[in-house]
């Protein structure tokens, strides 16, 4: 049911990023470990507009951000 909210929000546009989103392909590290293919945010100056900050949302993955944008 979450999942199905989530993609109606993204669908109709009520969450909208504040910055605009790149696609990162998947890739294995060096040290073997493979990391999938995922969206992030385009980086500026700001860390407040990031996925991962204390109030926003990832609109792709409807996770909460945790990190503080400025220690």
């Amino acid at each position: 049911m979450k999942k199905l909210l989530l993609s109606l929000f993204i669908l109709f546009g009520l969450f909208s990023p504040a910055s605009a989103a790149t696609h990162v392909k998947g890739y294995t590290k060096s040290n073997g470990t493979h990391v999938t293919s995922h969206m992030r945010s385009n980086s500026n100056s700001s860390k407040k507009d990031n996925y991962s900050t204390k109030g926003n949302v990832n609109p792709y993955t409807g996770a909460v951000g945790t990190k503080p944008a400025y220690k």
